[in-house]
């Protein structure tokens, strides 16, 4: 009989998992004070920005905006005159050199990765920066 011992199995009954969940919830919460279940993070797919669609040439709407606005602009970068005026950056830094030329706008600063840019102003005569304030459209102080 010892033989027909080892080949059969000493099993238990099985247990009900959905009861011993069940029964067993409550008793822990009533033991543990606060806390619930942590949750498993859920890992997003990282941020998606939109292409932007910029334009690798100038119209002749865009290139006459470019100059009656930006010589108005305060800080002129490629990359302010890109994002305005939907250009890309590379034809935004070729305009730019080319505002410099004409003296519409002044260098302030050129680095390997960005240059700055600002308005120029002509103090020649009082009248000019009347001039330059009718030019732009704004107004002086009251």
């Amino acid at each position: 009989l010892y033989w027909l011992y080892k080949f059969v199995p000493n099993m238990a009954p099985k247990k009900d998992p959905k009861k011993d969940a069940k029964t067993a919830k409550p008793s822990q919460k009533k033991a543990t004070s606060g806390g619930g279940k942590a949750k498993k993070k859920k890992w997003s797919k990282g941020k998606s920005r939109d292409k932007l669609a910029n334009m690798p040439l100038f119209d002749k709407a865009t290139y006459d905006k470019l100059y009656k606005e930006v010589p108005s602009y305060k800080l002129i970068t490629p990359s302010v005159v890109s994002e305005r005026l939907k250009v890309r950056v590379s034809l935004a830094k070729m305009a730019l050199r080319e505002l410099t030329q004409k003296n519409l706008i002044k260098l302030v600063t050129s680095h390997s990765a960005q240059t700055i840019y600002t308005r120029a102003i002509i103090a020649e005569d009082d009248e000019a920066p009347k001039e330059v304030a009718a030019a732009t459209g704004k107004k002086g102080k009251k």
